[in-house]
């Protein structure tokens, strides 16, 4: 990820309503599957740390970012030990989790399939992996560029990748279907109109208050729908999955 995007992120994830609602959703998607009772978490390129708050109140967090900047920064709020790290290797962790996160990081990712199989060795038995990424190749855009994602996925590719990364799909989706009308139309247009630099980046930039909170309230009544129905598309996947038993 472009250095400034870092910034530009942690300025606005607090608020903003795709981080916001986003962090719902995976809030319910967790607690639905994780097993009940105490549980560590491990959160994969947790960036500047815009969903550790989440996982904390749901269990014990520990944490990996290549970023020395974002890395800072999430360390700063106090709430997971936040070590250097990438993928597939090298990185710090050799314990297993009960919960193992990686949110929007898998597309930045050359070896998509050997981080995945990297992953699958840090859940526990019983345990579970909670994974997102952005959906759609049609759906590129600067924005993509800005984020140095190495693709984005369709369902049925992101789900054949995991399997063959030794990972057994417990429940997947798209999400972020509610809005994906509206915001496919704007990038597609964007992307015809040659926007660039930071025009396109829809997670950079704050909208006015009132139309932050309409957003926010749309994407996230996906939560009560999640996961008791999969939507058949959306501007993001996300699956949870676990190592295949054998």
């Amino acid at each position: 990820m472009r250095g400034d995007a870092y910034t530009d992120m942690h300025a606005v994830e607090g608020e903003h309503w795709w981080f916001v609602a986003r962090r719902k959703i995976l809030d319910k998607i967790i607690r639905r599957f994780a097993r009940r009772g105490a549980l560590q978490l491990l959160e994969a390129g947790c960036g500047t740390g815009g969903n550790l708050r989440m996982l904390a109140n749901i269990g014990r967090v520990t944490a990996f970012e290549p970023n020395a900047a974002a890395r800072s920064l999430a360390q700063r709020l106090g709430v997971a030990d936040v070590s250097d790290g990438l993928l597939p290797a090298p990185h710090p962790i050799q314990e297993t989790f009960d919960v193992v996160c990686a949110f929007d990081v898998i597309e930045h990712l050359d070896a998509d399939t050997e981080s995945c199989r990297a992953l699958a060795a840090l859940i526990k038995p019983d345990g579970i992996g909670v994974f997102t990424v952005p959906a759609f190749a049609f759906l590129w855009s600067h924005h993509d560029v800005v984020l140095h994602h190495k693709r984005r996925y369709t369902r049925a590719a992101f789900l054949a990748m995991l399997q063959g990364a030794g990972l057994e799909i417990v429940y997947s989706s798209y999400f972020n279907f509610l809005l994906f009308p509206a915001i496919a139309g704007v990038r597609v247009l964007r992307t015809a109109l040659g926007a660039r630099d930071g025009e396109n980046d829809d997670t950079a930039q704050m909208p006015p208050t009132p139309i932050n909170k309409a957003l926010a309230a749309v994407f996230g009544a996906e939560r009560f729908l999640l996961p008791a129905l999969r939507f058949p598309f959306g501007v993001s996947i996300v699956a949870v999955v676990r190592p295949v038993r054998a």
